[in-house]
């Protein structure tokens, strides 16, 4: 979902004024909202990808419970 919002120069009108009224159009789209809602979200992790995290923390609690019992840690 894109929205362009666009804004032209009228007569007389300063550079100044232009922006000002580019940032309120802007604004009022809704665009910026949009796009800090979206800013840091994610996808979520694939079957395979949970899988293999969920491996990992169990040979690494494994490995931890070892080297307890060895007296290592």
């Amino acid at each position: 979902m894109s929205i362009n919002v666009d804004v032209t120069k009228k007569n007389n009108e300063s550079t100044t004024n232009l922006i000002r009224r580019f940032t309120k159009k802007v604004q009022s789209s809704g665009v910026v909202k949009k796009v800090r809602s979206i800013r840091y979200s994610s996808r979520p992790l694939s079957k395979y990808t949970r899988r293999k995290n969920a491996l990992k923390k169990i040979e690494k609690t494994a490995k931890i419970e070892h080297m307890k019992k060895m007296g290592k840690m």
